[in-house]
């Protein structure tokens, strides 16, 4: 799990960032609201911890631009001492997916973060239907028009990305992510898995369904 801490005080921020890496977890430490809407941007996080009370844009903006601005859509833990109910449907009104008052237990953080990650799996159904496309996660197959479809492991992950961002495009940045992690290739290998998904969605079939999007991506297009 890859995990974005905002947190300006000094002493908190070191503690939740030295405990979430003791779960072997990959942690990130914003001090501001600025730096961790910019990092949002530019990274891609399981989970945000977010404290309220920062320096400069608060967490309440905060929260509401990384939902608005974030290629995907990333769970955010209020982590906050703003424990009245006003406080709390402010929080989520802006987006916030949990809400955990201070002080806390850091092991009641890492709960929550298993939680909400266990959330956004159960969110995802275990059959994909876009079109002449059919993907089940389950036992990991995919068709078009009711024809198998020899997916190597990459091109599964691939596609998957792609039907479950439908009707958007994806970047190659998140799909470098999903498919390599952290650890992207320094070559173009994006480039040939792209080629080798399309040779078997698209070339057996009259109309190819996989769209290449100018400086951006990739996207699926059944109209």
């Amino acid at each position: 799990m890859k995990i974005l801490v905002v947190e300006d005080n000094p002493v908190i921020g070191k503690q939740l960032v030295e405990f979430l890496n003791a779960q072997r977890w990959t942690v990130d430490l914003a001090t501001t609201g600025e730096l961790a809407i910019s990092l949002c941007q530019q990274e891609i996080f399981d989970i945000v911890l977010l404290d309220l009370n920062l320096p400069g844009i608060d967490g309440l903006a905060v929260c509401q631009a990384i939902k608005h601005k974030a290629e995907r859509n990333t769970p955010v833990l209020m982590l906050t001492a703003r424990d009245a109910f006003e406080d709390k449907a402010k929080g989520f009104a802006t987006g916030a997916d949990d809400y955990l008052t201070k002080p806390y237990d850091l092991r009641e953080v890492a709960l929550r973060c298993q939680a909400l990650t266990r959330r956004q799996d159960l969110l995802r159904s275990n059959t994909l239907q876009i079109g002449e496309l059919t993907l089940h996660t389950a036992d990991r197959t995919a068709f078009r028009h009711s024809q198998p479809l020899k997916l190597t492991q990459t091109g599964f992950i691939i596609l998957k990305t792609l039907m479950e961002a439908y009707p958007e495009a994806v970047s190659r940045r998140v799909l470098m992510h999903n498919i390599w992690g952290d650890d992207i290739p320094d070559s173009d290998a994006l480039k040939s898995h792209m080629y080798s998904l399309r040779n078997v969605v698209d070339k057996p079939f009259d109309k190819a369904l996989i769209k290449t999007i100018l400086n951006l991506g990739f996207k699926l297009d059944i109209s």
